[in-house]
């Protein structure tokens, strides 16, 4: 019964933890560090809506929680994608584990004999908790490195690399953590490390790996079933909690039957589990969407109860060592990353840089700090509560350096450091419809301007949020002026349909242009303007084909006049070299993205699963708005 109060009252706090998780996006700060203030809010050390008993009682949310996590890292680490940048890639993560490893590992051991949790701790204990802390601290964090990058619409080399290289980190870091709470816990009970341990930890280690192999088929066999999405995700939630029931129990079986501890790390299979269906099965579309599902509500549930747990007196008083453990972890991915960058064979810039794309930390470090606190409870929530220092501090300062660091490639396409998401347009011909058309571009990102000859009709058709240009005349001087290199679609709509064929063949032949539109005044122009590859729209016939396809397809129709809020047709050019021969199916397309056709040159192709896309190629599609911005980002538009 107080289990099932403790949970009423946790649920409460989690919906407030949602509110106060916006609130803090409202003001570019991370939602997680909200989830993590309203814990620490409603914890014993502030209004103590739950105290250190309730929240031992809901242990099992955090197991749950935390193979979720382990799940979407193992679902990240996509080898299709990392093919391309493997060598810097790999170069680089090696850098930063052995560099710094080494550094954090040392710091901390020297920062126990400060700590007053850890300064009465014997030698063993304090290398134990260096150990620990150490592969902790070097965690990275995937969610919040795609954030920043499809905030800042980056893509290139450095993007690719900054990405794989945070994936893969994660997953060595809890094959590490793995190896040292073996050892800690070899140290913390007084055990010898021989030969006869390292072949014990071999055995943990293959143990976990053929649990999450196992995992990998249970959860294939899940999402083969024809039963309901919140039944998979129900099964997900539960596997999650059975990983960690069976580590416990293998753990204490070996005590007490073999006379040794088999420590079987549950991050570890969760992960294995994760990356098998990502790589071996058909599933990976449909296991991003249910983990894309439940994320949400798992993440608000983690950071809240890990605020819960947060000791703030501890936090206050190890805020100086935290601080100098951050500039550690700063220095050490500093000279780990410069290093591996060289080995790449990196240019200047890039060595110089790389170190800003891997401060940034959340999920698994914050999950790594509160396992720590179970599986080792000599150490308990004070260890914790200084990895949970470090992580905040990380997680607020991080991706403001990934940001300065994408901007400092290169590789960031924000409308200030380049002109806007859509490109430019000129649009020709001021009157109602054309602003109209200016408007609807504008709001989807474009940089429009609206030019006529008619003074009369410019003077007459004021529009103050439409850039209108009055221009003598449409000689090839003004056309040069006005169509300039950064023009990326040029619209005619003028009243003299050799005006509109004048301006579209110099925006074809001089200017290169291929998105050109025109409306024609007469329909037998159409013609001319199509051999220069224009679009028309015939105004008659393009009512009455509206209308046939709102009564025979009213959604598809929608969707086109943009009366569906949600989702929008867009369509999307391929420019980046690493998408160029890849196949539909192996692209990590977000879920709900759906592909109508790829145009190539005068050929069109109805998509499927094999079809393989060039650079160059026209994509059409059918996205809700965040999904398409991440699709653009894959493809390089």
């Amino acid at each position: 019964m107080e289990t099932l109060s403790a949970l009423g009252a946790f649920g409460l706090i989690c919906l407030a933890s949602y509110m106060v998780g916006q609130g803090f996006k409202a003001v570019r700060l991370p939602t997680i560090t909200g989830y993590l203030f309203a814990g620490a809010l409603a914890g014993s050390f502030g209004l103590g809506l739950l105290g250190a008993a309730d929240v031992e009682g809901l242990r099992f949310i955090d197991e749950i929680s935390l193979a979720v996590i382990a799940f979407v890292a193992g679902s990240e680490l996509y080898i299709k994608e990392l093919r391309t940048r493997l060598r810097p890639i790999l170069s680089t993560a090696g850098g930063i584990l052995v560099v710094g490893f080494l550094l954090l590992t040392g710091a901390i051991y020297l920062a126990t004999e400060f700590l007053p949790f850890t300064s009465e701790y014997s030698t063993s204990a304090k290398l134990a908790t260096a150990l620990l802390g150490g592969a902790v601290l070097l965690a990275l964090s995937p969610p919040s490195t795609i954030a920043v990058i499809k905030e800042v619409r980056a893509r290139g080399p450095f993007t690719r690399t900054a990405l794989g290289v945070t994936v893969l980190m994660d997953v060595a870091i809890i094959v590490l953590f793995a190896a040292m709470a073996s050892i800690a816990a070899a140290l913390l009970t007084g055990s010898t490390l021989d030969i006869g341990f390292v072949g014990l930890l071999l055995l943990d280690l293959g143990a976990a790996v053929s649990l999450g192999i196992a995992t990998g088929y249970i959860l294939r066999t899940l999402l083969s079933l024809r039963v309901h999405h919140l039944v998979k995700i129900a099964g997900v939630l539960a596997l999650g909690f059975g990983i960690y029931e069976l580590a416990s129990f293998v753990d204490t079986w070996s005590i007490e039957t073999l006379g040794f501890e088999i420590y079987i790390e549950p991050l570890l299979i969760a992960l294995i589990g994760g990356f098998f269906i990502t790589n071996f099965t058909d599933f990976r579309l449909e296991f991003d969407k249910l983990l894309h599902d439940v994320g949400p509500a798992v993440y608000v549930a983690f950071f809240t109860i890990t605020g819960l747990a947060l000791k703030l007196d501890v936090l206050w008083a190890t805020l100086p060592v935290a601080l100098g453990l951050f500039a550690v972890r700063v220095l050490g991915i500093g000279i780990g990353s410069g290093i591996g960058s060289r080995l790449a064979g990196e240019s200047r810039l890039v060595r110089r840089t790389s170190w800003m794309a891997f401060i940034t930390q959340a999920g698994i470090a914050l999950g790594l700090a509160r396992e720590v606190a179970v599986q080792f409870p000599d150490l308990g929530d004070a260890f914790a509560t200084l990895i949970i220092s470090v992580v905040v501090v990380n997680e607020v300062v991080g991706p403001l350096f990934l940001k300065a660091g994408l901007k400092r490639v290169g590789e960031t396409n924000l409308p200030e450091a380049g002109g806007a998401d859509g490109g430019k347009v000129v649009i020709f011909g001021v009157e109602g419809q054309s602003i109209a058309l200016a408007r609807v571009l504008i709001g989807n990102g474009w940089d429009v301007v609206v030019a006529d000859t008619d003074a009369e009709q410019v003077e007459r058709i004021v529009a103050t949020d439409v850039e209108e240009v009055l221009i003598p005349d449409l000689a090839e001087e003004t056309l040069a002026d006005l169509i300039d290199e950064d023009v990326a679609a040029v619209v005619a709509m003028l009243p003299d349909d050799d005006a509109n064929l004048e301006v579209l063949r110099f925006a074809y032949e001089r200017r290169g242009i291929e998105r050109l539109v025109a409306r024609p005044v007469e329909a037998a122009v159409g013609t001319d303007l199509a051999d220069l590859g224009a679009f028309v729209v015939d105004p008659s016939s393009a009512m009455v084909t509206l209308l046939e396809q709102a009564v025979l397809s009213p959604q598809s129709t929608a969707l086109f006049l943009h009366q569906d809020p949600d989702r929008t047709v867009a369509q999307v050019t391929v420019t980046n070299q690493d998408v160029h021969g890849t196949s539909l199916r192996h692209l990590r397309m977000p879920h709900d993205v759906l592909i109508l056709e790829v145009r190539r040159g005068e050929t069109t192709v109805l998509a499927q699963g094999a079809t393989v896309f060039h650079v160059g190629d026209e994509v059409t599609l059918v996205a809700e708005q965040d999904s398409l911005e991440e699709v653009r980002l894959i493809l390089g538009d």
